[in-house]
Order: C-alpha cells, then structure tokens, then sequence
C-alpha cells in the first residue's frame, strides 16, 4: 500500500468517525504518524467513549 492509498484511506475513516461522533473537529482528528495515542485521547476527551469503544470504532471503519 502506497502513501497516497493510506492518505486516502485516513480520509475516509475521519469521515466515518465525525459521522459517529458529531462533535469531533478537524483539529482533534488531523493524525501525524506517531500520534495514535494523542488521536485516541482527544476523541476520548471530546466524545466521552471509552478507549476500548473508540479502538473498537476504528476497527470497525477501517475493515
């Protein structure tokens, strides 16, 4: 997989999560490699969710 196909892909998932959790920004969802944990958090923070419920949302968006 190729940068632009993973760029992509990020795309389509940070529409999917602003779908599930409206109040998610740009800014809480612009994720730099490396900042996983930071992402996770700032979701965690604006929505309420559980780390485990938001790891578990990823899942289910990228498959």
């Amino acid at each position: 997989m190729n940068t632009l196909e993973i760029k992509g892909d990020w795309n389509i998932i940070k529409g999917k999560l602003k779908q599930k959790w409206a109040s998610l920004t740009n800014d809480d969802l612009h994720f730099v490699d490396g900042q996983h944990d930071e992402l996770l958090g700032r979701i965690q923070k604006r929505t309420g969710e559980t780390r485990a419920a938001i790891e578990k949302a990823f899942k289910d968006l990228s498959s």
